[in-house]
């Protein structure tokens, strides 16, 4: 048999000892008689790397530390040698089910090459590399799913199931039941870990446990406390058998255990005002402190008495033996009246072992006679009483741990005096009087104080007004059932922030299919972000079902139009280019281009500017003279786009207005045409709404002039009063009840916005919900200060990230906030990269929103050319770029490959899936004029062009992962962040259609390679547009960034305000200002009233420093 300890944590998770190495892991296993110890934290890499150097492979699954990294201290004997199987634990804090939960699992694996393959891809969840017990905002369902389909022999163990804060049953954060937690991945689970305060007994009485192995480990934060809980197993020393005894209970002979009452959260109470209480005098006291009124925390007790089926005493059938220890150490300083950390009771406990061995073998088997003799009749008298269950205890709470008592100073002194230990009756230690019961708090009597945990809750009503209307009509008030029902043929909606827009256009769609018979084909609705397109389908699909969904025609104006013009036979498209391949173009535009004597040449990036702003303009004449542009230059790079079959961005809409203007018969997709943040539609978008409705029956628009934010695109907030002068019978309509904020975040909203309407025009806006906190206005010292303050204040809003967090003045109160509950706007890129470092170094998983620097880095520069060449060869930039970023080909010998590869592979390149290329394409090399097939670079190209044609099929992710891996691009900054685009998206076309086409919203990347279910979300104030987050964290808000400024370019002050305000009504119900010295002009607008002072967390630092050392780290 041999005793194993599989949760543990290395000096690389928060709040461990520096000792959390192998080598001391090794010492301490040895010296505590653990034959098999778990490595902990495998997700780590840097752990990962030191365990393959100072491990190696002993039986199946199993390790041993090398003989080179062996600590001899002579305590114990050197033939012990202990094993290593790769364990992890994995934090897990997701909203699930209305409510943030905070459940932590154990992992074991095989292997460390297994932990590298599950690392890898839980690195795609979050950050990795803070915590060796990572923070990951997903759902412990899918946890398990995605190990499992990494390691199929993995074993998964829901950890300590009973505290508290972070577990399963836990009180403030766990589940009532393991299939509320797992769903369909609950049969995978075999075992549970029963933590320090509860003992198996208190398991016993639920009978949903029945078929679980109650495993007990423990969960040490440093060596010296390996082997306070642990397993004895009998069997094969080898992965698989350790699995067989978990997993089926063969062999699995029992427990090792504390006493419950040791464990800090045993029972109900509050530290702080040295509060215990039993559960039925918290129920009495209605869970609250008696002393200061404060929420207690509820213990692992209580938490067991809710959710039993069995009384007390109840023994389960299939029980396993168990044994209550008190670790060696504290059971000499209890027995000597010491502190178990004293030298004096370091000394015994270091003979002890010499002479008799682990410490295991002390406290279970050594004779008594053999203790007495090596380290005195105390100690031998106080094992006998741990042997026997006969201790006293002070149990824990909140956090403290439980108080021991073996021997009395009277029975010390007793047994002191003796010369050698003869157990028998009459001695002090075996005539103890009965406890003394502790005063009860004052409670008033109740007859059934269960009663008071109980809440009614009121039945929903149906309303009577309602019933008889369509399900289109249902929820909504009266003033967005007027826009809904109106046939006005021309239709404009003012709906301010929070309103119902997105619910009021969606009803009004449904409202023409079921009342008014339109025909789903009919209709066509614009979105501004494919995001929003995708948000709106699914309410229909709710609404109508996804067969109706699926034939309304619902997309960007961009999107919209793409599939018009690839619709036409006749219609000449070209290649889309991204924004960095017309940058490509415009750059060697600008080479060839000889200005006039008079003529300024712009650089590229302008160059585009100027360009965009002309096409986009209602008079491209009188652009071009705006703008400075001279016609020549404005052709030579229309001229380019067209030699090449590539088009750009704005090219989409103006090739599609000049077909709708030509064309003869009406489309019948816009009979009835819906328009989403019409404000933001430039003159070009607005001219493509004028043919589409040519001959359509209903244009319907709906936005809010005062959230116009797109000026430098060419929108114009007066685009309203210029519909209502364009379009015959036209009306208005104004949804006024504001159904997102509260009054108070209202309230600072309107004071920014009224300064854009000093006439006096601007519209009231109604709060519907109920009154909540001031917003908080924080000053912050300098940049990184307020990042500091963010992270931290996420930290205290999500209740703690970790046990530390929980018990000090981090805590979030009564009711926590998951991570996707928040958002960070900030007004430029460059201001998410100090805040992603501090909410990294903090653990809190986060997504970045936004069209950022990354896709102008030469590595995704060039892996982007590569896979959009081979989905469309005909794209002759895309492959010139890519044979010139990754592979440093000249520009001459990378647009003729280019050439050649366009003329070889057009309509032979396989279709995705299939299994081979294309016969043309293995030829195509060959083919290649001798000066092109000697390059090498052009070469390798061509041998991976060929390699990944047959796989197109795949994820971007998997396709992306394998490039980077064959390009040595694996750790690269730029890939790691593109990987975490791609894999927001199931096909290829789909993620370069992303970040071709997607707005400032729709392109995102997680903190780590994959989406993540539950994160702080980072964007900037035009990213945050159509959102809404029930906290918002407003940072940066300084002289020059809002309004921003910058050279070259006029600020725009109204458009500016607009943005601010746009940021402030994305709060529902927290809004956090920051603002670094020299704050932005447009704060003096909100009153001082309106705000709150909030003091960061320098100014709490000596109350939480207070706080932590109350807490025991290990």
């Amino acid at each position: 048999m041999y005793i194993a300890d599989l949760h543990i944590h290395s000096k690389f998770s928060r709040a461990t000892s520096k000792e959390g190495i192998p080598e001391y892991l090794d010492l301490w296993a040895r010296r505590k008689g653990i034959g098999l110890v778990g490595t902990g934290d495998f997700t780590h890499p840097a752990w990962r790397e030191m365990l393959r150097e100072r491990l190696t492979p002993a039986e199946e699954g199993l390790y041993t530390l090398k003989k080179d990294f062996r600590v001899e201290d002579g305590s114990v004997e050197e033939a012990l040698l202990p094993r290593f199987v790769v364990s992890g634990e994995i934090s897990s804090i997701y909203k699930k089910n209305g409510k943030v939960r905070k459940i932590h699992n154990v992992i074991l694996l095989p292997g460390i090459d297994e932990a590298e393959t599950v690392s890898k891809r839980l690195e795609a969840i979050g950050n990795l590399h803070s915590d060796g017990r990572p923070i990951l905002g997903l759902d412990s369902r899918d946890l398990f799913e995605i190990v499992l389909t990494c390691c199929p022999s993995a074993i998964l163990i829901p950890a300590h199931i009973w505290t508290p804060h972070f577990s399963l049953f836990g009180a403030f954060s766990g589940f009532d039941t393991i299939e509320e937690c797992f769903e369909d991945m609950t049969p995978y689970i075999h075992a549970l870990e029963t933590g320090l305060s509860s003992d198996p007994p208190m398991n016993w009485r639920l009978s949903a446990l029945d078929s679980y192995t109650l495993v007990s480990n423990s969960d040490a934060h440093s060596p010296q406390k390996l082997g306070r809980e642990a397993n004895c197993i009998q069997g094969e020393l080898s992965y698989s058998g350790l699995k067989t005894a978990i997993e089926t209970g063969e062999g699995f002979q029992g427990t090792i255990e504390f006493f419950p009452e040791e464990g800090k959260y045993h029972l109900d109470g509050h530290r702080n005002c040295h509060q215990c209480l039993t559960p039925s005098e918290a129920i009495r006291a209605g869970g609250v402190c008696p002393v200061c009124g404060k929420k207690l925390t509820i213990g692992v007790l209580h938490r067991v008495e809710e959710l039993a089926n069995r009384p007390e005493g109840a023994h389960r059938a299939n029980s396993k033996p168990y044994e209550s220890l008190v670790p060696l150490p504290e059971v000499i300083g209890a027995s000597l009246g010491v502190s178990a950390a004293s030298k004096k009771a370091g000394e015994r406990f270091s003979s002890l072992l010499r002479e008799l061995g682990p410490e295991f073998h002390i406290l279970r088997e050594a004779s008594l006679s053999d203790i007495d003799l090596a380290a005195g009749p105390c100690v031998a008298e106080g094992v006998r009483r741990v042997r026997e269950g006969k201790v006293k205890w002070v149990p824990g709470y909140d956090g403290e741990y439980g108080k021991l008592e073996i021997l009395s100073p009277e029975e010390i002194r007793f047994f002191s005096g003796q010369l050698s230990f003869f157990p028998g009756a009459g001695l002090p230690g075996e005539k103890t009087e009965e406890k003394a019961e502790a005063a009860e708090p004052d409670f008033p009597e109740e007859e059934d104080p269960l009663q008071l945990t109980l809440e009614t809750l009121p039945k929903a009503e149906v309303s009577a007004e309602t019933a008889g209307d369509c399900r289109a009509l249902l929820g909504l008030n009266p003033e967005q059932k007027e826009a809904v029902t109106t046939e006005l043929p021309a239709a404009a909606v003012i709906a301010g922030p929070g309103t119902g827009k997105t619910k009021t256009l969606t009803a009004r769609i449904a409202y023409l299919i079921e009342a008014r018979r339109a025909k789903p084909s009919e209709i066509t609705a614009v979105t501004f972000t494919r995001k929003a397109a995708e948000e709106m389908r699914l309410r229909l699909q709710a609404l109508l079902g996804k067969r109706v969904a699926r034939a309304i025609q619902i997309g960007t104006f961009h999107s919209v139009c793409m599939k018009l013009l690839a619709s036409e036979k006749d219609a000449e498209t070209g290649v889309l280019l991204d924004e960095y391949g017309c940058l490509s173009l415009a750059e060697e535009v600008l080479r060839e281009y000889e200005p006039a004597p008079s003529e300024k040449k712009p650089g590229a990036r302008s160059l585009l500017q100027k360009v965009s702003a002309v096409k986009n303009s209602a008079d491209q004449q009188a652009a071009l003279e705006e703008e400075g542009l001279s016609e020549s230059l404005f052709t030579s790079y229309c001229g380019a786009l067209r030699s090449y079959g590539a088009m750009d961005y704005d090219d989409i809409l103006l090739d599609a207005l000049s077909l709708a203007r030509e064309r003869q018969k009406p489309i019948k997709a816009f009979t009835y045409l819906l328009v989403d943040e019409f404000q933001d539609v430039n003159p070009v978008q607005y001219e493509l709404l004028r043919a589409w409705n040519r001959a359509g029956r209903e244009i319907f628009v709906i936005g809010d002039p005062d959230q116009a934010i797109y000026g430098f695109r060419g929108s114009d907030s007066l685009c309203f009063s210029r519909f209502r002068e364009d379009f015959s019978g036209a009306g208005e309509i104004r949804l006024r009840k504001n159904y997102r904020s509260t009054p108070e975040i209202l309230a600072c909203a309107l004071p920014v916005i009224a300064e854009n309407h000093k006439d006096g025009s601007l519209p009231a806006l109604e709060a519907f919900q109920k009154s909540g906190s001031l917003p908080g206005l924080y000053s912050a010292s300098d940049e990184f200060s307020e990042a500091v303050f963010i992270a931290k204040e996420i930290n205290r809003m999500v209740g703690g990230i970790d046990m530390l967090d929980a018990h000090s003045s981090l805590g979030g109160g009564d009711h926590p906030r998951g991570f996707s509950d928040i958002a960070i706007l900030y007004r430029t890129h460059r201001q998410a990269e100090l805040l992603e470092k501090c909410l990294a170094i903090e653990g809190i998983p986060y997504t970045v929103t936004g069209r950022d620097r990354l896709l102008a880095e030469p590595i995704v520069r060039g892996t982007l050319g590569f896979f959009r060449s081979l989905l469309h060869p005909e794209d002759r930039v895309s492959l010139k770029t890519c044979l010139q970023s990754v592979w440093g080909c000249s520009e001459k010998l990378s647009w003729e490959t280019a050439g050649a590869f366009a003329k070889a592979a057009c309509g032979t390149q396989p279709r995705a899936g299939e299994d081979q290329p294309a016969s043309g394409m293995e030829g195509f090399l060959e083919n290649l004029p001798c000066e092109l097939r000697a390059e090498g670079g052009v070469r390798v190209w061509a041998a991976l062009a060929l390699s990944y044609l047959p796989r197109l099929s795949e994820s971007p992710r998997e396709l992306l992962e394998t490039w980077a891996e064959e390009n040595g691009y694996t750790g690269s900054s730029p890939m790691e962040r593109l990987l975490s685009i791609a894999v927001l998206h199931q096909s290829l076309p789909d993620f370069l259609d992303t970040v071709t086409l997607g707005t400032e919203g729709d392109v995102s990347r997680s903190s780590g390679r994959t989406y993540t279910p539950d994160a702080v979300s980072l964007m900037t104030l035009h990213g945050s547009k159509g959102l809404e987050f029930p906290v918002v964290f407003l940072c940066g808000l300084q002289k020059g960034r809002l309004p921003l400024e910058s050279p070259g370019r006029k600020t725009d002050a109204a458009e500016e305000r607009r943005l601010f305000y746009v940021g402030i009504t994305r709060a529902r119900e927290e809004l956090i200002l920051t603002a670094p010295p020299e704050p932005s002009p447009f704060l003096e607008d909100i009153p001082k009233t309106l705000l709150s002072q909030i003091t960061g967390p320098e100014k709490r630092r000596s109350a939480y420093e207070e706080t932590m050392d109350q807490i025991s780290l290990f």
